[in-house]
């Protein structure tokens, strides 16, 4: 078997995480804040620096896995666009495919670490390209055999529909676990559902697709539109199918959670890294809860990112035939 191929398309951040004791989380009704007073000093005990961006993450996971990553999206000559291809780089992930203009930025986020490892993100978007002027070579999808698109900022769901377009024609398969931009238009983004191999999203934005109230439902009516599904419920769990087996399963492991970012690509794109070499449906779940668990056990989206042959333990998971 050949070495898969994997193009990840979408923005990129640099994370600053920020954490203190100050950050404490205070409850008002069901919402849970940080208060940040005015005019105060607040003392920051860790400062750790790090890059993120949901399509960068997914990519360093597909390289860790020994799966050919390449990465596509626009930045410019900022210090934060360098930080994120020198990462990348380092990490065997190609970038030859990444337009650089000096209009361009890379996102900046501040990443405030609350003392139950919840986050409040301040988040500035950088600059990119938008649906309007794709200032990107889409060609490129004709050399690979999956395309991850995801967080495409101003391109949204226009721009999906150029990249999966694009990806139906060359004949490579798309992964899709959309970010805001492509959950803007529920609607639109149901429309494409026909040209995804693969859908992972969470409850809430699964029922904004298809009707259903438990995990499981809203897996088999997905099933209507995508040749496999998957559905998140936090540490509830999630349910899988791929029209054969359906598979049910809990939390991986319960570790001290010491910062959620990047929990969310580390099990969609650890799933697509064993799926595409041939693992079982339950084999996938397996690696791909690992490494959601290995990830929020470190500040940042990357750093807890497991590496390829890592030795995996059960987890509770029932499968079932379909």
């Amino acid at each position: 078997m050949s070495t898969p191929r994997i193009l990840a398309i979408g923005k990129a951040t640099q994370d600053v995480f920020l954490k203190s004791d100050e950050f404490s989380p205070q409850m008002e009704g069901k919402v849970a804040y940080t208060h940040l007073p005015l005019g105060v000093k607040m003392e920051v005990e860790d400062i750790v620096f790090a890059t993120g961006g949901n399509a960068s993450n997914v990519a360093v996971t597909f390289a860790r896995q020994g799966i050919h990553s390449s990465y596509m999206w626009t930045l410019g000559h900022d210090p934060a666009s360098e930080t994120v291809l020198h990462d990348l780089d380092a990490e065997g992930v190609d970038t030859s495919h990444v337009v650089r203009r000096e209009k361009y930025r890379a996102g900046y986020s501040n990443i405030l670490i609350a003392t139950d490892g919840e986050r409040t993100i301040l988040n500035n978007r950088g600059v990119s390209t938008g649906a309007d002027n794709i200032d990107l070579n889409l060609d490129a999808i004709n050399d690979v055999d999956w395309v991850y698109p995801t967080s495409l900022a101003l391109g949204g769901i226009e721009l999906l529909r150029a990249i999966v377009d694009k990806a139906e024609s060359a004949g490579a398969k798309v992964m899709l676990n959309p970010a805001g931009p492509e959950l803007a238009d529920p609607q639109k983004l149901k429309a494409l559902l026909s040209s995804i191999d693969v859908l992972c999203v969470n409850k809430e934005e699964m029922q904004m697709l298809v009707d259903g109230e438990t995990l499981e439902e809203l897996v088999r009516h997905a099933l209507h539109y995508v040749p496999v599904a998957i559905v998140s419920d936090g540490p509830r769990g999630v349910v899988a199918s791929d029209g054969k087996t359906i598979v049910s399963a809990g939390m991986y492991e319960d570790v001290p959670v010491v910062d959620r970012t990047g929990a969310g690509d580390a099990f969609a794109s650890g799933f697509l890294s064993q799926w595409i070499l041939g693992k079982s449906l339950r084999e996938a779940i397996v690696f791909a809860s690992a490494n959601s668990t290995s990830v929020v056990t470190k500040f940042g989206a990357k750093e807890g990112i497991l590496h390829k042959n890592t030795e995996l333990h059960d987890m509770p998971l029932e499968e079932k035939p379909y």
